[in-house]
C-alpha cells in the first residue's frame, strides 16, 4: 500500500519513526514534509498535500497519515479536502482506530504526537492499516458525505 505522510514540527520526530516502520512493513511511503524540524512551521503546508494526494488516488490502495501535537488541527485541515475521511487518535482505546476503518473507511489517520509514545503510535498505525472496511450499510452513509 502507498502511504503519504505529513507532519508539522510537533509531529516531525514521530513521522520519521513511522516512516521507517512503514517501510519495514513493506509499504511504499511518500513523505510530504516537514523535511526538517522547524518550530515555526504551519501544519496546513504539510497536511493539505497529503490530503490532496489521497483524494486524487481514490479507489487505489492509498492512505495518509498526518501528525501534529494533538492531531486535531491536522484532521480538520485534511477533512476540508473532498473525499478525505480523517480519523483522530491520540491514545486510549484502540477501538476508535478499528472503527474508523471498519465503519467509516477512514483514508487518513491523524495522530497526536504529544499524546503518545512511538510504540503506541506504531500499534495504532498497524491496526488501522490492517483493518478492512466493512462496507454494506456503512457505504451508503459515506456516499452521503460528499454531496
Amino acid at each position: 500500500m502507498k502511504i503519504y505522510l505529513g507532519a508539522d514540527h510537533a509531529g516531525f520526530e514521530l513521522k520519521e519513526t513511522l516512516k521507517k516502520f512503514l517501510l519495514e512493513l513493506g509499504h511504499e511511503v511518500e513523505d510530504k514534509g516537514a523535511f526538517k524540524y522547524e518550530p515555526e512551521d504551519d501544519y496546513p503546508d504539510f497536511i493539505l498535500p497529503v490530503a490532496k494526494a489521497v483524494e486524487q488516488s481514490q479507489g487505489a490502495k492509498v492512505r495518509g497519515i498526518v501528525i501534529g501535537g494533538s492531531g486535531q488541527g491536522e484532521a480538520m485541515c485534511a477533512n476540508r479536502v473532498r473525499g478525505v475521511r480523517t480519523a483522530v487518535y491520540y491514545g486510549g482505546d484502540f477501538e476508535i482506530v478499528r472503527l474508523s476503518r471498519a465503519h467509516n473507511n477512514a483514508n487518513v489517520l491523524a495522530l497526536g504526537a504529544r499524546m503518545m509514545d512511538d510504540e503506541l503510535a506504531k500499534k495504532a498505525v498497524k491496526l488501522w492499516l490492517e483493518t478492512p472496511f466493512d462496507g454494506g450499510r456503512h457505504q451508503q452513509r459515506i456516499e452521503k458525505l460528499d454531496v
